[in-house]
């Protein structure tokens, strides 16, 4: 079929092709098998794009609450930005919310680590479990308190 050479040479064109079939409803002639895979892909990718913000939004509330004296505004910016960005994700795509809890969990594992290589600060000194309720990390207001690591 045309369509799978195309997916194999020119992946844009075929994304062009294939969504110009579609809305004229030539579906005999769209690559199917390659459109559900790439479908799957992006579903994929919005999953990592979510683990990657709240993985970088808890290193940055780890250390601005164990790391209080180097606060910087690119701290809190990155905080900011990383709150819009994963509430906007979940507004355009509100099923990422199902097992959050367990999301939060793992994004708060590679955050400690993070947290622990930009910091110099042992992880053992961070909290076992994310400290942070989910509507706190997302709340424009909230910054955790200083604590001391020893």
């Amino acid at each position: 079929m045309e369509t799978t050479a195309d997916y194999n040479k020119d992946f844009y064109a075929w994304l062009i092709k294939s969504a110009e079939l579609l809305r004229k409803n030539r579906f005999a002639e769209v690559d199917i098998e390659h459109v559900a895979e790439e479908l799957e892909a992006m579903s994929k990718s919005e999953k990592r794009e979510l683990m990657s913000r709240l993985t970088v939004l808890l290193a940055h509330l780890l250390k601005w609450q164990f790391q209080s004296a180097l606060r910087s505004r690119s701290w809190k910016n990155t905080i900011l930005t990383q709150r819009i960005d994963i509430s906007g994700l979940l507004e355009d795509s509100p099923s990422l919310q199902y097992d959050l809890g367990d999301k939060i969990v793992v994004a708060y594992e590679k955050a400690k680590l993070s947290a622990e290589d930009e910091t110099g600060i042992d992880k053992i000194y961070f909290p076992e479990q994310c400290p942070y309720s989910f509507a706190q990390m997302l709340e424009k207001d909230f910054f955790p308190e200083h604590e001391s690591t020893r």
